[in-house]
């Protein structure tokens, strides 16, 4: 099969068009012919050498942790033709991706390719983060990188919970947070002082997704740590004693989240789709930390 991989980790050049076998499936797993495979951050650091403490790196390795494709190895209950959706740690850059059958759901038929292969990641990272932080009815919950692929989803989450969400992002995205049911503001200088005119009444929960000075603010303005979880910073969450996200991944909540969106009720902004054969421009795309919503493989 055709995957972008990399058999050393280095910058984005790395990640190149390979040859490997094909997986095949064993008890309780399927195989999905890969339609569309969403980009993180997340892929990006482990091309650059970072390595997750629950899942070896085997070189050659393929990234991509969100897929969406055909099934074509399946069980009784996801049988071959199946079009479904679903996210694993690693190699979802390929034509074929073998996976636990607990970590795919049936795509909804109105649901397009390029949204259902760049889905997973942050509607699932998303609702774990707001999960932790107990966000609930009259909260008001400042989100930061608002227009990322994960502000994104937090932003309309956070609003479908009953809170009011101030949402940070830079001049160009202030009309797309608006969109999305946040109030926007824009990062940069004196930004705790713009928070704190749009919510005399105080934050009461922060998820940042920059890092950072976006981090420094949500200290400076949430009174209690265990109500701020950063998605970046990883190394100050003990010292910082930070909310983490709690719980997995699981199929059930994912079909929750596609049903959202199937049914009308949220958005999901495909930035620009890459042939397989560009991961590594993909890859330089999502290291810039700026745009607004997903980049996505189609394989």
């Amino acid at each position: 099969m055709r995957a972008a991989a990399f058999e050393q980790p280095g910058p984005p050049d790395v990640l190149r068009l390979l040859e490997l076998p094909e997986p095949q499936a064993g008890p309780g797993e399927v195989r999905v012919r890969v339609r569309t495979a969403g980009v993180q951050p997340f892929d990006a650091r482990l091309r650059s050498g970072w390595e997750p403490p629950y899942a070896p790196v085997k070189l050659p390795q393929i990234p991509g942790n969100e897929f969406a494709g055909v099934v074509d190895q399946g069980t009784a209950e996801l049988p071959a033709g199946t079009e479904v959706l679903g996210f694993s740690v690693f190699n979802a850059y390929a034509e074929y991706i073998v996976v636990p059958a607990d970590q795919v759901t049936p795509k909804p038929a109105n649901v397009p390719w390029e949204v259902a292969g760049g889905f997973a990641a942050g509607w699932q990272t998303a609702r774990l983060a707001l999960s932790a932080l107990g966000v609930g009815p009259g909260d008001t919950v400042l989100i930061n990188a608002a227009a990322g692929s994960t502000g994104t989803a937090g932003v309309q989450l956070a609003r479908l919970l009953g809170a009011t969400v101030i949402g940070t992002a830079s001049e160009a995205n202030q009309d797309y947070v608006r969109s999305l049911g946040a109030v926007p503001v824009v990062y940069g200088d004196g930004l705790p002082d713009r928070i704190r005119a749009l919510a005399p009444g105080g934050i009461d929960a922060a998820v940042d997704g920059a890092g950072g000075a976006a981090l420094e603010t949500s200290l400076e303005l949430v009174k209690d740590r265990k109500k701020i979880l950063t998605l970046v910073a990883h190394a100050r969450i003990e010292e910082l004693g930070l909310a983490s996200i709690q719980g997995r991944r699981s199929a059930a909540a994912l079909a929750d989240l596609i049903g959202l969106y199937a049914a009308g009720r949220t958005i999901w902004h495909v930035r620009r789709v890459h042939p397989l054969a560009e991961a590594a421009d993909a890859h330089r795309e999502i290291e810039t930390g700026h745009g607004r919503g997903k980049i996505v493989l189609e394989i």
